[in-house]
């Protein structure tokens, strides 16, 4: 099983009571997925989260896929009273282990290949990182696998179906669409 990271996407930011909820869940008591909780007066404090930031999930899920990661969380959050996921994104700092898995590399072939592209003035030098753990950009890493001939998707089709997946059931939330136009969209209706 592979460990998946990404940024799923909230309905909203955590009120104290969903995130002293969210903290007793015992879906997320392994610690693998995080939030960021606003202060309750945000007035009172020179430095205040971006408000993007707290509607998103910090996730490090261990999946078969990236698309069953996504899927796991996306049902588990539904476990908090009021909170829904609405999509979802990969950033773009990583870890080499992390780009291999979005090339469709192993994590060692990655490794060398760096070293050898490095060498010869290619591959793109690591940004800095907490406690000498090594970060990239994704987007310099995939323009120079891009520029010896791999072809490298944007982002990887199981992201962007778990996205477009969570995007059109947020859209579907509340919403009188009869099972038949559904269907008639080419949705499967259960």
């Amino acid at each position: 099983m592979s460990e998946w990271s990404f940024t799923l996407l909230i309905n909203q930011p955590l009120t104290p009571g969903q995130a002293d909820a969210f903290d007793h869940c015992d879906a997320f008591a392994d610690g693998s997925v995080s939030y960021t909780l606003g202060p309750r007066d945000p007035e009172e404090y020179a430095h205040v989260p971006n408000p993007a930031v707290l509607t998103e999930l910090s996730c490090d899920i261990e999946s078969p896929t990236l698309l069953d990661a996504v899927a796991q969380v996306a049902r588990n959050i539904r476990l908090i009273p009021g909170l829904r996921a609405i999509g979802v994104r990969h950033d773009d700092t990583v870890t080499l282990e992390e780009a291999a898995q979005r090339c469709g590399r192993g994590h060692h072939e990655l490794v060398e290949l760096a070293k050898r592209q490095r060498r010869a003035g290619g591959f793109p030098e690591p940004e800095s990182g907490p406690e000498g753990t090594e970060f990239y950009s994704w987007r310099k890493i995939a323009a120079c696998l891009a520029g010896t001939g791999d072809v490298v998707p944007e982002a990887p089709r199981d992201l962007v179906i778990a996205d477009r997946a969570l995007r059109l059931a947020d859209a579907l939330e509340g919403a009188d669409v009869p099972p038949g136009t559904l269907r008639s969209l080419g949705l499967p209706i259960v």
